[in-house]
């Protein structure tokens, strides 16, 4: 493993991965033109994190600490669009916080933004190109605030990273392997580790990756606020249960908690829910909860070939379409065409289809 950090100034995905990809970290000075704009995250964040008054608890996409302390409410500190971006946000925070550090984190974003979307899209075609699209899609994930370091500490995920720095200074520390013996996870405190790892900064415009492999925490270069956007493709501990969860319903951005499990798509009211009782011997009853018996008989009936077929070529045409982004942020209203009007699609973008079974197209 690398114990530096290669800095290379023209992009190029061929060099990349030929070069880089899983392989070590590296620093891409000042891209043009750059994958992200700070109107458009910010547009994003802003319907990716909705306040909708002081007493709302966080929505599931935000988070926010205040001097490592994560919040519980909003309390007004989500960026909104009256405060018309980042550097209103900033102020209208640091003003409320009197100068206390903290940090948001909003996640899956990319779903709220179909500018966003479509220019992250067109940027990662590259990739995909040279080491394939991502069965599980990709994720987006916003960083921004004036936090001393990643509220989680030195941590290790099961995505390959790339870290776009939007505005101010950003420092990733990063450690070839773990740098500790305890069984913990991650690590707030790793002052005392500091000698084994290396850093890059990055500033705006610069492109940062590194391998899922490598230990890291994100750190503050300077007092004042840094944005950035972290791009992670899993390479790690994939589960079959990311595809069911897409095969069974769509992804709703709002209700996308995770893709850990299928409680977002087949929830259970607690009230439903009930434990077997004891039979006539004083055991278990086989016998399934009605909720748990009426969820099997509703696969069971999904994974009939007539249902499942035409389910299998929607979420297959989405996969392709979405460019390792899912999910696509909402489609804009249908309207009639009249016979001189023209379709235009993004660069580098193809329309997909397939024949359904009624004679028409998906």
């Amino acid at each position: 493993m690398s114990t530096s950090v290669a800095v290379e100034t023209e992009f190029d995905w061929t060099l990349f991965a030929e070069r880089y990809w899983d392989r070590s970290p590296v620093l891409f000075r000042a891209l043009s033109p750059a994958p992200f704009e700070a109107s458009e995250v910010f547009r994003a964040a802003v319907h990716g994190s909705p306040c909708a008054g002081p007493e709302e608890r966080m929505p599931p996409h935000a988070q926010l600490t205040v001097e490592r302390v994560q919040r519980d409410t909003a309390d007004g500190l989500l960026p909104t669009a009256e405060d018309g971006g980042f550097d209103g946000y900033d102020t209208r925070l640091a003003a409320r916080l009197g100068g206390l550090r903290y940090a948001l984190v909003v996640n899956d974003f990319h779903a709220f933004d179909a500018a966003l979307w479509s220019r992250e899209r067109a940027f990662y075609a590259g990739l995909w190109e040279e080491v394939g699209l991502p069965v599980t899609g990709a994720i987006t994930t916003l960083f921004h605030g004036t936090y001393e370091h990643s509220p989680v500490g030195v941590h290790k995920d099961r995505f390959a990273t790339f870290m776009f720095g939007l505005r101010g200074r950003k420092r990733m520390r990063f450690w070839p392997r773990r740098p500790w013996d305890e069984a913990v996870s991650t690590k707030v405190d790793y002052s005392g580790h500091l000698p084994e790892s290396f850093s890059a900064d990055v500033g705006p415009g610069d492109l940062l990756y590194w391998p899922s492999d490598y230990y890291h925490v994100g750190e503050s270069a300077t007092t004042s606020p840094a944005t950035s956007v972290n791009v992670g493709v899993p390479r790690d501990e994939h589960h079959a249960g990311y595809e069911v969860e897409a095969l069974i319903a769509d992804l709703d951005p709002t209700r996308l908690t995770g893709r850990g499990s299928l409680d977002t798509l087949l929830h259970v009211p607690e009230a439903e829910v009930s434990a077997p009782g004891p039979g006539p011997d004083g055991l278990l009853s086989p016998v399934l909860p009605e909720a748990l018996g009426g969820a099997a008989r509703a696969l069971a009936d999904f994974a009939r070939p007539e249902r499942i077929d035409p389910r299998v070529t929607t979420v297959s045409l989405r996969h392709w379409t979405a460019g390792g982004f899912a999910p696509a942020p909402t489609a804009a209203a249908s309207r009639d065409l009249a016979e001189a009007d023209h379709l235009r699609t993004a660069p580098g973008a193809r329309v997909l289809w397939a024949p359904d079974d009624d004679g028409g197209t998906l």
